[in-house]
């Protein structure tokens, strides 16, 4: 069989299958010393090469179920690691007398690491946060059984010999290795696709209105019962001010003076907080003198809705 293999290929190759592990290690040792006296690029070479391939393979599938762990298929680790093995092969040397497999498990190994650092991770972040990452994983799970309890990262950090805020950033770089889409299901029972990004949360404008009306509803309440009615009707009910006028007896010109008065006290009410005061947004009875400026030049358009 081992004659076979060193002479020149035949036209339909078939791979060499030894029946023990000593028969492919001795099998693998004249297919090296074979290998170096071939000019690389010939038939000969080439398939004296794969040849070697197809016997260590298992050395391969054995690194990669190392990692089936990984969210990597196997199959894409196992490419990944033949690739370590080829390289193994080109540079392996016979006259050092060491194992095939001694030598090229390392090197196969570090392929499948190589891959996950530079291709698996969904967001690319530099490599020192990378292995920062690593390092900080293992000083966790070492931390862990040490104490019997989840490590702090002051400890952590101590452990490393590194300032708290670089484990921290180690730790949020691991948020780079893996993303979910936020039309993915929660894993809940009851979960449906984009049930995740109806989770996030975001700004909320209302609580501004909000604050201004509670800021509002104290200097309100220290108004006349005329000024209350006529801010009533217009940013409660919307009525214009000749409309406000009919209803209580009064001129349009009084209405909008009696207007600009109240805005203007509750503008002054307002501002003795400090300037601190967060400004009320668009569209709330607020003192940005936006209603008072409208209601001195008389304008009959309604106004926006302000909430109260």
């Amino acid at each position: 069989m081992a004659t076979r293999a060193l002479a020149a290929p035949p036209e339909s190759p078939d791979p060499v299958r030894p029946s023990s592990a000593d028969d492919a290690r001795a099998l693998s040792t004249c297919l090296f010393q074979r290998l170096r006296t071939l000019e690389p690029g010939t038939a000969e070479h080439a398939y004296v090469r794969g040849t070697l391939v197809e016997l260590n393979l298992t050395l391969v599938r054995y690194a990669a179920s190392r990692f089936r762990h990984r969210s990597e298929p196997l199959e894409d680790i196992i490419q990944v690691g033949t690739i370590g093995l080829i390289k193994a092969i080109d540079r392996f040397d016979v006259d050092r007398e060491v194992a095939f497999s001694s030598f090229a498990l390392p090197t196969i190994v570090g392929e499948i690491k190589r891959f996950f650092r530079d291709a698996s991770w969904t967001v690319r972040v530099p490599r020192r946060l990378q292995e920062l990452r690593i390092d900080t994983a293992r000083a966790y799970d070492t931390l862990e059984q040490r104490l019997e309890r989840p490590p702090t990262t002051a400890e952590l950090a101590a452990h490393l010999g590194i300032s708290e805020e670089a484990v921290a950033e180690g730790q949020q770089a691991a948020n780079g290795y893996v993303v979910r889409s936020l039309d993915a299901p929660d894993g809940s029972e009851d979960s449906c696709p984009g049930s995740l990004e109806r989770r996030l949360g975001e700004e909320d404008h209302a609580f501004d209105v909000i604050e201004c009306l509670e800021s509002l509803r104290p200097l309100v309440a220290g108004l006349a019962p005329r000024d209350r009615a006529i801010l009533s009707m217009r940013f409660g009910e919307e009525l214009t001010q000749s409309e406000i006028g009919a209803r209580l007896g009064l001129s349009q010109m009084h209405v909008s003076r009696l207007l600009a008065r109240t805005l203007s006290t509750l503008r002054a009410g307002l501002l003795e907080d400090g300037p601190s005061q967060p400004p009320c947004p668009e569209g709330a009875a607020s003192p940005n003198g936006g209603h008072s400026d409208a209601a001195a030049d008389g304008q009959t358009g309604r106004e926006a809705r302000a909430a109260g």
